[in-house]
């Protein structure tokens, strides 16, 4: 925590700005999704914030970042908290930096939107939709998450089968970010320079503004499967994926008995009536054009697959009757409503010979790793990545699922720590940091989330 008279200043100057000092009310503001870690939720237990700043436009913020920059405070960016790795917990107390008042879509024209930072993804993609396009991809939170908060926090999600992750090349065309100095300065920022800001936790600059492009859109049709068994789904998902001919823009995969805890399975269905996967079966979530589904249904019945629920997606976008909700780390979410004995992982299967990789883990670890499996494009190939549901034990037990996964040759992204370099998506680790000494001089932006912080912490 801070020095008190130095924050009783600060509140002073910040005067005219909506800010929260009291401790319950401000508790809420330092603490997104890192629950979903038994780890995470331990080590952030007693993090607190001094001060939350909720400024109502781009002035007000450069109010707040210059009054911090001369008492020296630490800042923590905040978006709308749907983040898993604590990156809104502020590690040394300071001001949270709430964004959501930001909110406003500048425009969309040409292929391209543009909003403010706290733009719920949502109505960026609900401006989109009347001129025929829609977001490249968006988080199974899309209907809580603010745009930026996405990309400094979020990786991919409904879309990334045909786009990949949100820092890819060509995804997000630019930002308006603003330093943290005496003087703050607004700087636009494009291509290479705005992919330095990717999965940053908000270290390394504080985004105003954010340039997504994007994507045709399609009628597209959700449709829920059941399958005899894991692999057949599996082997009924590579094949859609690897499809050309099929417009897809999710396939998610899950083993029994995980429909049944993420509220799909028969005795656990909420919403439609007729969404019922049976026990013991596992579960295929498809979202493809409507000019799709006569031969996804034709692949699904070659692997013993039937359709248990068809809907149009234009009619359930943005209830929670859609798939979306029950795909990606929602599913990690209903199933953590069950079980809170449970956590997960995140990992990365080679191209090429993923589905081999996926038997192979889910054959080893059995009920003890439950399989769900998304499949996405990963450096212009088709992959899947795993947000498997494990059983919890121990933080030991989780070390060693991690590494078996790394000794198959899968990739683990950890999402059981808070530091930036640990959890395996930065791009270029030098450019991030790069990024953060040019904008953020004093190192006060969220400090204590990389690793040359935590280690000169403790003294190595």
């Amino acid at each position: 925590m801070s020095d008190h008279s130095i924050i009783t200043q600060l509140s002073a100057d910040l005067g005219g700005i909506e800010t929260i000092s009291d401790p319950a009310k401000a508790a809420r503001y330092a603490r997104d999704f890192a629950w979903f870690s038994p780890v995470l939720k331990e080590l952030l237990a007693d993090k607190a914030a001094d001060l939350v700043a909720r400024p109502a436009d781009e002035a007000e913020l450069a109010r707040v970042l210059a009054a911090c920059y001369r008492h020296r405070v630490p800042v923590t960016a905040r978006g709308r908290g749907t983040g898993n790795y604590g990156q809104c917990t502020p590690m040394q107390g300071g001001v949270v930096l709430d964004l959501a008042r930001l909110d406003q879509v500048r425009w969309v024209r040409g292929g391209v939107a543009r909003a403010q930072a706290g733009a719920l993804l949502s109505d960026i993609d609900l401006a989109a939709r009347p001129l025929g396009w829609e977001l490249r991809m968006l988080p199974s939170t899309y209907r809580m998450c603010s745009a930026a908060g996405f990309y400094c926090g979020g990786f991919g999600g409904v879309g990334s089968i045909n786009y990949g992750t949100i820092g890819d090349p060509g995804n997000v065309t630019g930002v308006r970010v603003l330093t943290l100095e005496a003087e703050p300065r607004f700087l636009e920022l494009r291509d290479q320079e705005a992919r330095d800001l990717y999965h940053a936790y908000g270290v390394n600059g504080i985004i105003t503004e954010i340039e997504f492009a994007l994507a045709p859109l399609y009628d597209w049709q959700e449709l829920m499967l059941a399958f005899p068994g894991f692999m057949e789904a599996m082997r009924f998902a590579q094949a859609v994926g690897s499809s050309g001919g099929i417009a897809k823009k999710s396939l998610t995969v899950m083993d029994a008995p995980l429909p049944e805890l993420c509220g799909i399975g028969a005795s656990t269905s909420a919403g439609k009536a007729d969404a019922r996967i049976p026990a013991g079966q596992a579960a295929a979530l498809c979202i493809v054009a409507a000019s799709s589904v006569e031969a996804l249904t034709g692949i699904a019945a070659a692997h013993g697959g039937s359709v248990v629920l068809a809907q149009d997606h234009g009619a359930v976008y943005n209830t929670r009757d859609s798939l979306i909700e029950r795909s990606w780390n929602h599913t990690t979410l209903h199933t953590l409503a069950r079980d809170k004995t449970v956590t997960y992982l995140e990992s990365i299967y080679p191209a090429g010979d993923a589905l081999t990789k996926v038997e192979e883990l889910w054959r080893h670890f059995g009920d003890e790793v439950l399989m769900h499996i998304e499949y996405m494009q990963l450096n212009g190939q088709l992959t899947c990545v795993g947000i498997p549901i494990v059983r919890y034990t121990t933080a030991a037990r989780l070390d060693e699922i991690a590494a078996e996964h790394r000794a198959r040759g899968v990739h683990i992204n950890n999402p059981h720590t808070y530091v930036l370099e640990d959890g395996g998506k930065l791009a270029s680790e030098s450019r991030t940091l790069a990024m953060k000494r040019r904008l953020d001089p004093a190192g006060l932006l969220n400090p204590g989330k990389t690793r040359s912080e935590v280690e000169a912490a403790r003294g190595i």
